[in-house]
């Protein structure tokens, strides 16, 4: 059975798709994430999602190609640790239909088999119960709280830490 959504890594020529997205979004994803907003901004994401310590997905649903969210595995640490973050943000108008559900599912899947990760952790406002309904139907255990752990929009934000092992 086919998925709703495929992944696939960002590319330049994701640039308009990606930013119009992004602008269209901005009421839904304030006050969670500020993603790459400028031209500037995506081609360094483009950059930074590059190297072996990051990997960018872009979730695509399959009927149309229609470009849907955005998962990001970053600071992978290597050796003993075998870990990276998760940050990840769904675009306006493609909330609430399960497609970032199957597009989560995806990349853990893809960060256990073949980025041979041991742990994805993933560091989500308290407040933002849409995403932490997401990471739960997908198996992360809340693990903790960290006050004041990230400065998001000129602020320090409280979180609450959720993780998954490799099974």
């Amino acid at each position: 059975m086919r998925q709703p959504v495929y992944l696939r890594s960002p590319r330049s020529s994701d640039e308009r798709e990606f930013l119009a997205s992004v602008k269209k979004s901005g009421a839904l994803h304030s006050p969670w994430t500020l993603p790459p907003s400028t031209t500037e901004h995506f081609r360094a994401y483009l950059e930074r999602m590059s190297t072996h310590e990051n990997a960018g997905f872009l979730v695509f649903r399959h009927a149309d190609d229609c470009l849907v969210g955005v998962f990001n595995v970053t600071n992978i640490v290597r050796g003993k640790f075998q870990s990276g973050y998760l940050d990840y943000y769904v675009f306006a108008g493609h909330e609430r239909q399960g497609l970032m559900r199957k597009g989560l599912e995806a990349v853990v899947r893809f960060a256990f088999q073949n980025l041979k990760l041991h742990r994805l952790e993933a560091n989500i406002q308290p407040t933002n119960v849409a995403s932490i309904a997401l990471v739960k139907a997908c198996g992360f255990l809340q693990e903790g709280y960290s006050p004041r752990y990230l400065k998001i929009n000129g602020r320090w934000r409280d979180h609450e830490r959720w993780a998954i092992l490799t099974p």
